[in-house]
Parts: C-alpha cells; structure tokens; sequence
C-alpha cells in the first residue's frame, strides 16, 4: 500500500474509532469514509493499468481495493441509514483475506512488520464482523478503541516513517508492533468490558438517532 495512501488509511481508522466511541458524529465520519475510499480505489486501478506485468505492484494493489470498499461501503451506510450486515460480513471477507496478505508480506515480499500489521488489520476486521455482522454490541467500546490505536499504529505512524526514510528493519519492527498488539489489545479487552454497561446497544441504521443507528450494526 503507497505511503501516501496508509497516511489517510490512519485518518479515517482514527474517526472511525472515535465514532464508535460516541465522540464523532457519524454522518461526518461518513464522508470522510467517502474521501478515503474514492482514494483507495483509484489508485489501485491506475497502479494495476499502468504496471500491467508487475505481479508485485499488481499483488499490492489488490489489497488496497479490501480498504477502499470497505470506507465506501460504510461511508455510504453512515449517510445512507441503511442496516450494516453487508458491512460486518463483508469484513469477514476482508479479514480471511488480510491473513493472506500477511502471508505474503512474510513469504513473498519480505517484508516481516507488514507481515504483523496485516495481521493486525485481520483482527480488526474480525472484530468488525463480530460488531456489524452478528450484532455483538458489547463488544463497541472494544472494538471503538481498537480502531482508533490500530490507525495510528500500523497505519499513520508506518506511513510517515516511510515517507521519511526511517522504515528500515523491518524485523526488530515486526517484534515491536507483535508485541505491542498482543500486551495492548488483551489489557484493552476487561477495561472496555467494565465501561460499557450490559443493557448498552451501539448505534444501528435502523434506530432513530443517527448516533444509534450505526452502532447498533
């Protein structure tokens, strides 16, 4: 994925978590959703018609569509109120898929940090699954927090270290961000579960409120 393009993959990650978290109206996050996605789909299309016989660009930029679709879909259902079962389930895809990837950015690309943070991206989109799929409101502070740490972590903070020539080794960074991710997201599962009170549904696009309605899917 382009430097440039994980910059804004941490912006709207950031957003998103944050509307999930009650601070971000939804509606706003959802055109942002819009921006990023357009981005993230066009320039996987311009990357595969200009570099038509390099697998490796070609390879890259069939991961980049998972992240486009993914901001357009939910961008649209913010906007939209529409129910987001499509969404949760199609981040199942998204999240079977990302596995692969991590595979490849190990086996293929070289590239062990990135191998970790598609990783990373797996269990989110998991978690998104869980949330927007199957309805598993519990799980929204979780998952609100998560987001917002995982758009800085392996997207806005590895951007900007590639942009400036200081993404080097890869391995000492695939054992930090490991790490990292395992102490964090575990630590972050009871004190999320705590905070959010049993009877509490995330917002849903079937409910009144614009805040309830993507929450509740």
């Amino acid at each position: 994925m382009g430097a440039v393009g994980l910059l804004y993959v941490g912006a709207v990650l950031f957003l998103n978590g944050l509307m999930l978290l009650g601070k971000v109206d939804p509606r706003a996050t959802g055109i942002f959703n819009l921006f990023v996605g357009a981005l993230q789909v066009i320039t996987p299309t311009l990357l595969i018609v200009f570099n038509p016989a390099d697998t490796a660009t070609i390879l890259g930029a069939s991961g980049i569509y998972l992240f486009g679709f993914t901001y357009l879909y939910v961008g649209i259902n913010l906007l939209g109120g529409f129910d987001s079962t499509g969404v949760g389930y199609f981040s199942l895809f998204v999240a079977i898929m990302a596995l692969g990837y991590s595979y490849a950015n190990f086996q293929l690309l070289g590239d062990p940090a990135f191998g970790v943070i598609w990783l990373y991206w797996s269990f989110l989109w998991a978690l998104f699954f869980v949330l927007l799929g199957l309805k598993r409101t519990r799980i929204t502070r979780y998952t609100g927090w998560v987001t917002a740490i995982q758009g800085w972590v392996t997207a806005a903070i590895p951007a900007f270290m590639i942009l400036t020539g200081a993404w080097r080794d890869t391995g000492l960074l695939a054992i930090i961000l490991a790490v990292f991710g395992l102490v964090v997201f575990a630590v972050l599962w009871p004190l999320t579960r705590h905070a959010e009170p049993a009877g509490e549904t995330p917002e849903a696009p079937a409910e009144p409120t614009r805040m309830h309605r993507f929450r509740r899917t």
